[in-house]
């Protein structure tokens, strides 16, 4: 907790603000989901440390099976929250990956990385990749998981998130993209909702970078477009959400036309949200246009 003497470097209330010494006030109390184990629920989760080193951790989802021997898709879903709020546990994130998963019926991996100010920016990434090589660790089905090891399906594959979540996923499937991963290994798509690729001006970034020379746009994993690697990106196909009223939404777009233009020869689409902010489908879970934010990315993880 900062003091009220400590000068402010981002105010971002309601939610937090970030002091010049690096302290943070997290102003909303963590809210956790609790773990259903009822093998007769829509959806099982559990918690599991995959680095017990570093505390890194993933919240895993597995829907209602059937059949024993199927073997189902894997999303890998990366929680937002400007890179300082939030894990895997919160009854938001939570609440929305467990709808998704019984909609269409895959197991998920929500990754619960260390948070900034407390841990380096770079953290966010390195630990969210560190738990993408744990998931990725069952394709052969030896992995320490049981659930990944019998019902994961590492064929397809699907990686995303929202707002800064999204753009770690991003750069774990352009780092995917120049790994020798294993050839049982296939992401499908990349799916980003309302994603952070920067804004002008970013006092948040300057804020959790004090010694890095340069703005978020000089930053490859914030500005993709300047990242040799790209054009290697892992996944097939990419699918950006955006809203009309989402001050991120230009950074979004503009990697979306500049993704177009590369020599990454996915496919790519855009679905925009009109009359609505930032993330609005958390705020609005149960509006017609939350709704339609749904269903649009149960389709696209429903794809072959």
């Amino acid at each position: 907790m900062a003091s009220n003497t400590n000068e402010v470097a981002v105010d971002m209330t309601p939610f937090f603000v970030l002091y010049k010494n690096g302290t943070i006030n997290r102003l909303r109390p963590a809210d956790n989901a609790p773990l259903s184990d009822d093998p007769q629920a829509p959806v099982r989760s559990k918690d599991v440390v995959v680095h017990p080193e570093t505390g890194v951790s993933v919240r895993i989802f597995l829907p209602k099976i059937t059949d024993p021997k199927q073997k189902i898709p894997v999303v890998i879903y990366i929680h937002g929250g400007a890179f300082c709020m939030g894990s895997a546990r919160s009854s938001t994130f939570h609440n929305f990956i467990s709808s998704v998963v019984e909609k269409a019926n895959f197991i998920a991996v929500s990754v619960d990385y260390r948070l900034a100010p407390e841990n380096p920016f770079d953290t966010t990434y390195d630990d969210s990749w560190a738990a993408f090589q744990w998931i990725i660790s069952h394709a052969n089905g030896k992995g320490p998981d049981s659930w990944l090891n019998d019902h994961a399906d590492f064929a397809k594959l699907f990686i995303g998130g929202e707002s800064a979540g999204a753009n770690i996923a991003n750069d774990v499937v352009v780092r995917a993209g120049v790994t020798d991963l294993d050839s049982k290994i296939k992401i499908l798509g990349l799916y980003l909702v309302h994603p952070y690729f920067g804004i002008e001006n970013d006092q948040l970034y300057k804020a959790l970078n004090p010694t890095r020379n340069g703005g978020c746009f000089e930053d490859p994993r914030v500005n993709p477009l300047i990242d040799p690697r790209l054009k290697s990106m892992a996944c097939k196909k990419a699918l950006f959400f955006v809203a009309e009223k989402d001050p991120l939404k230009e950074g979004a777009m503009n990697y979306y036309e500049g993704l177009k233009k590369s020599e990454w020869n996915g496919e790519i689409e855009v679905m925009e949200t009109k009359g609505e902010g930032h993330c609005f489908h958390f705020f609005k879970p149960k509006s017609e246009k939350a709704a339609e934010l749904v269903n649009k990315l149960v389709d696209f993880l429903k794809q072959e």
